[in-house]
């Protein structure tokens, strides 16, 4: 993959996180129409750097939030902040375990199932459609409600599946408030992509090789930057209830996917 090609995929990565579009489905429709010809592994590897990418622009953004979280964990008190952290804790825990058992099996879904992505996208649009039309609320996200929205951003493990758009607009019909709801949602999927980073790096499933390097940092480079400006963007978004029109978006964007494969 070309360095060109990896900052067009850096620049989809960027976007799409933070956007309610699918960044996984919208990369492997990237990868499909750059003519991309790795194998599944590497095809992964570049995935995964991208996320990396984008869980760092995260850090950055809700630094405060992350800090909230680390206090909660170490001052050994029963406070807000562990209680948030305890609630971002339980949100990981069906992803992780869908990470672990399942982990070959995702590995294969990101081999250009580009029919697979076409129909999520659907999926995706159908529910933010849904969301969009429930009453903002001040609540805030309770115990019960981490597992269920953590349900959620496991299932949106499937490429096409926005994980912004699974989590925000689950917590959206559970009545929580909208801000907070997209707070909780990409903090959520911080500690997951570094854990998925030091499994594979364990496991040696990580192996770069040299030609890769520069390819990959230029992609990392793109998905941070763009991330920085999506984050903010998508929150200003979500507060203003306009989830339809990225809904229509997914619509449209599903229906050229499924053409595109059938044809």
């Amino acid at each position: 993959m070309s360095i060109t090609e990896s900052i067009i995929l850096g620049i989809i990565q960027g976007l799409t996180e933070f956007l309610p579009v699918s960044s996984s489905g919208h990369l492997e429709l990237g990868k499909a129409i750059l003519g991309d010809n790795s194998l599944p592994q590497e095809s992964m590897m570049m995935t995964v750097v991208l996320h990396f990418a984008t869980a760092m622009s995260t850090l950055v953004i809700f630094r405060h939030e992350v800090m909230r979280i680390v206090r909660g964990l170490f001052q050994f008190k029963n406070n807000e902040e562990l209680a948030f952290s305890l609630k971002i804790i339980i949100s990981m825990i069906p992803a992780a375990m869908v990470g672990v058992f399942f982990a070959k099996e995702i590995e294969q879904l990101f081999d250009k199932q580009i029919l697979l992505v076409g129909l999520m996208l659907w999926l995706t649009g159908i529910l933010l459609l849904v969301a969009d039309r429930t009453r903002n609320t001040d609540k805030d996200v309770a115990f019960s409600h981490s597992i269920i929205i953590g349900i959620s951003q496991a299932i949106a493990i499937l490429p096409g599946i926005s994980r912004s758009g699974a989590t925000i607009s689950t917590s959206v019909l559970l009545g929580i408030d909208r801000s907070k709801a997209a707070s909780f949602s990409f903090l959520m999927v911080v500690p997951l992509i570094f854990g998925k980073i030091a499994k594979d790096l364990l496991d040696g499933g990580l192996q770069i090789n040299d030609s890769q390097l520069t390819a990959l940092a230029a992609g990392f480079a793109a998905a941070f930057l763009t991330g920085l400006v999506a984050c903010q963007w998508m929150i200003k978004l979500v507060k203003n209830s306009q989830l339809k029109y990225f809904s229509y978006y997914c619509f449209v964007v599903g229906s050229l996917a499924i053409g595109y494969k059938l044809i």
